[in-house]
């Protein structure tokens, strides 16, 4: 698989929270860092997803906020 995003962070899924369309999948990228993303429950099913399974989280934004208190 190529893609384009050049942020591709390798990991293991550590959980999955499902919810009735989306779910929230968890992944270890090491180093005490987690990503989390949401996706579509279909999209989890497609892709085999289960805690235990490596994945990559692949980011590709336009732009990123900050924001502070």
């Amino acid at each position: 698989m190529k893609l384009s995003a050049r942020n591709q962070l390798k990991g293991k899924i550590t959980n999955i929270q499902e919810g009735a369309v989306n779910g929230i999948v968890t992944i270890d990228i090491g180093g005490g860092n987690i990503i989390s993303s949401t996706i579509s429950m279909n999209a989890i099913r497609e892709l085999g997803l289960h805690a235990g399974k490596e994945a990559y989280a692949i980011i590709k934004a336009t732009s990123v906020m900050v924001g502070v208190d």
